[in-house]
């Protein structure tokens, strides 16, 4: 019997390595408060939190144990509790919250990084997912083009996702970090960033599927479809020479090339002051390749 129990307890300790598991995390001290309202969260001082939070996850990465850290937001958290008629002073309740935000919410996997360096990814993949959420609500609601009938928002990112694959073809040789902005309402600026690693035959590696992608592509997309100011600008970045930065600006249905004189100004302009900013050493400021057959045809376009 003894052996038995033995046998048990050591198949037991296996098959919890194979359990992934969620943490929901409170990433301020603002949403650490709001949370103390809460009998059974027995948590007094955020910091002290962090620490524990720190502990178990390399407790858990020690055993093997695969670990994925979510935003836990307490309002959100109220409102899941409210809909699904929980009791939100539970333990049992934030467990089933943390889960829904395994599949739904913004994540970030531990991989042994501090909690220095996984606050902040975490809160960038929240942001950018709300972003990709946002323009994505914004593009569906363009509805049909009274022209063609095709469907405004899904034909921009069709056109959007076309004009990243030229702009990154047509770059020279390194890795590409892109930022794209689009002013939409006042004082509503869209700003998403895109970093895209150069393969070993210095092909860009570019998975159009993935998070950062989508949200980028949607932020075009959006600028495109609603012809707003906006612009992208491209860094590259290669070994044993200084980095070189292309930029445009969205016209129309399309991306203009800046000059290296327009880039230059972009670059070395306090937005807020409009005071000039010294250039930064070992960095040209060019005119973009030609993005060759992306032009458009003449005709009808969206």
């Amino acid at each position: 019997m003894a052996h038995t129990d033995q046998t048990d307890h050591t198949m037991r300790r296996v098959l919890r390595r194979e359990i992934a598991g969620t943490i929901g995390l409170l990433t301020d001290e603002h949403d650490f408060r709001a949370m103390r309202r809460y009998r059974s969260f027995t948590f007094h001082d955020h910091t002290a939190y962090l620490h524990q939070v720190e502990a178990l996850l390399r407790a858990r990465a020690a055993q093997g144990t695969h670990t994925t850290v979510a935003l836990f937001d307490p309002e959100e958290y109220a409102d899941f509790c409210t809909l699904a008629g929980l009791d939100a002073d539970a333990p049992a309740s934030r467990a089933r919250f943390t889960a829904e935000l395994a599949t739904h919410g913004p994540t970030v996997p531990y991989e042994g990084q501090s909690l220095a360096d996984l606050l902040p990814a975490l809160i960038d993949e929240a942001v950018r997912q709300a972003t990709w959420e946002y323009t994505s609500a914004l593009l569906a609601r363009l509805g049909d083009c009274a022209t063609c009938g095709e469907d405004l928002g899904r034909a921009a990112f069709t056109r959007a996702t076309r004009l990243l694959r030229r702009v990154l073809e047509t770059a020279p040789p390194g890795n590409r970090h892109l930022v794209c902005s689009v002013s939409g309402h006042p004082e509503e600026t869209l700003v998403s960033a895109l970093l895209v690693d150069t393969e070993t035959d210095g092909t860009p590696h570019l998975d159009e599927a993935e998070a950062e992608a989508l949200e980028f592509t949607s932020v075009l997309a959006l600028g495109l479809a609603t012809h707003s100011p906006g612009g992208l600008v491209m860094r590259i970045s290669a070994p044993g020479g200084p980095d070189r930065i292309h930029g445009w600006r969205l016209r129309g249905y399309a991306l203009e090339p800046l000059t290296a004189a327009e880039v230059f100004d972009a670059y070395c302009t306090d937005i807020e002051s409009g005071d000039l900013i010294s250039p930064e050493s070992n960095v040209d400021y060019c005119a973009p390749p030609d993005l060759g057959d992306d032009r458009l045809p003449p005709g009808h376009h969206h």
